[in-house]
């Protein structure tokens, strides 16, 4: 068996559906490619799209039309004519023909379909069990029909076998489940009875979906408008191309689709009532931000400093999640999905705090795409700490915090240092110092709780992009 080291660098496997946001999450993620270690990209399905089986009288819903791109295509192929430009912005960016090698075809005949193996659950169980020593990030954009298969493969491999107790131990200690909701009952009805032990992350908000407007900040509405979308995301690049608006005239599939009226132009409630559609989200300006659902599910992988995959509660660009008080190996949204259109929304301090950052990280990326040049583009600051991330502390204790800021292009930074009062459970008294910040423990905090002190590093670039580091302070 192979060794297991939860502090190595993780990778991360992506079951996703043909729904229009993963295709703008799975563009995202490409752009991220180059600090994220992309182990497979299955088409797998859900309560919301299969591909239907013939066999057994099941129709197709929403699913492309036979010889139709699959949303993973589209986006691998964007990339593809991206590529030459995003590696002169970093080597690391990996060769399309490197990511096409991991595309498969998963579980997609019906609503939750874990019947028999197929390349992608294939696929799927490869990676969890590879010769690689760190945690392995199964992420559901879908259904976890595939996963469960995947490790249903594994339990009938091994189950009968002298090695079943190292490999249930190893698939139980590296796998992490994140999903965007459970968008069919295979994690209920298999994966949580046969395997307990794995880690499960609802990560669903409402702002990275097709609410955000209700969630981001009055300042931060301006990076969901048409004018910001069309100048620094459809037209920019290829890949900024395909990326999906309100009013692009596009569909998830032909036909029909009473729920699927977010590409008819100049659409209001009234005329799309009139036409037969269930309007369930409220129409936005044409060319306006539609959802980005998926996105949360790999925002925690990113190098920005802000350390989330490491603890779920720590939060970060995609939220914050919470233990549930169910089950003790499943972690939830912190106030997730609960809002009112007339009241304030219920993530927006967890989430839609970091909405204007992670989206002009995203647009500096798809500028990437179309300059040659590194100097002529933006590129995000970095913190390095200078001293151990993680320290023990007593009450009363003022800590002394040093670190560097740093920026690629030269550009002037501006550094904030504050308290996460969301991620801590002692709330520590920051304050600016020349070498970088010094933070107060409470005189009352107990022992194990915990003081989080964020660095914020936002350049002076165009767009202004931030890095962070995150010191976690814990009481002895």
């Amino acid at each position: 068996m192979p060794d297991f080291d939860p502090r190595a660098t993780p990778r991360i496997i992506v079951t996703t559906d043909p729904e229009l946001d993963d295709l703008n999450s799975m563009l995202r993620l490409l752009l991220y490619s180059n600090e994220i270690d992309i182990a497979a990209l299955v088409s797998s399905s859900s309560r919301f799209h299969f591909a239907g089986d013939a066999e057994r009288g099941v129709a197709p819903f929403r699913w492309p039309a036979p010889g139709d791109r699959m949303h993973i295509d589209v986006a691998v192929d964007a990339y593809e004519k991206s590529y030459e430009n995003l590696v002169r912005h970093d080597p690391r960016y990996p060769h399309p023909d490197e990511l096409r090698r991991i595309v498969k075809l998963g579980n997609v005949a019906d609503v939750g379909d874990m019947r028999e193996p197929t390349p992608g659950s294939d696929l799927v169980r490869d990676v969890l069990l590879a010769d690689a020593p760190g945690q392995v990030f199964a992420q559901a954009w879908g259904g976890t029909n595939t996963i469960a298969r995947a490790l249903l493969s594994i339990e009938e491999e091994f189950r009968d076998t002298p090695q079943w107790g190292d490999v249930y131990e190893l698939i139980s200690r590296r796998t992490v489940i994140t999903a965007f909701a459970e968008q069919d009952d295979t994690f209920r009805e298999y994966i949580r009875p046969r395997w307990p032990e794995i880690e499960f992350r609802d990560v669903a908000t409402v702002a990275w979906g097709y609410f955000a407007f209700a969630v981001v900040s009055e300042e931060d509405r301006a990076y969901l408008a048409p004018a910001w979308m069309r100048e620094n995301i459809t037209s920019v690049g290829p890949m900024g191309a395909e990326y999906r608006v309100w009013g692009d005239g596009r569909q998830m599939a032909e036909g029909f689709d009473a729920a699927d009226y977010f590409g008819v132009p100049g659409a209001t409630k009234e005329g799309l009532e009139e036409q037969g559609y269930e309007v369930w989200c409220p129409p936005q300006p044409d060319g306006s931000w539609i959802s980005e659902g998926d996105s949360s599910t790999f925002a925690l992988h990113i190098d920005n400093g802000l350390r989330n995959w490491e603890d779920p509660s720590f939060g970060g660009w995609g939220g914050r999640q919470e233990p549930d008080p169910e089950d003790p190996r499943r972690w939830r949204s912190v106030n997730p999905l609960t809002f009112d259109l007339g009241r304030p929304p219920s993530d927006a301090g967890e989430v839609g705090q970091w909405f204007g950052a992670y989206q002009r990280d995203l647009a500096a990326r798809l500028r990437w795409t179309v300059t040659p040049e590194f100097s002529a583009a933006n590129h995000a600051p970095r913190v390095e700490a200078q001293g151990a991330l993680d320290r023990t502390v007593a009450p009363g204790e003022r800590v002394e915090l040093a670190f560097a800021a740093t920026d690629p292009d030269g550009d002037e930074v501006r550094i904030r240092a504050f308290a996460d009062e969301n991620a801590s459970t002692a709330i520590a008294a920051v304050e600016r110092t020349p070498g970088g910040c010094a933070a107060r423990i409470p005189d009352d905090a107990r022992p194990g709780d915990v003081a989080h002190v964020l660095i914020e590093a936002t350049d002076s670039g165009e767009p202004m992009l931030t890095g962070y580091a995150r010191f976690v302070l814990t009481v002895a």
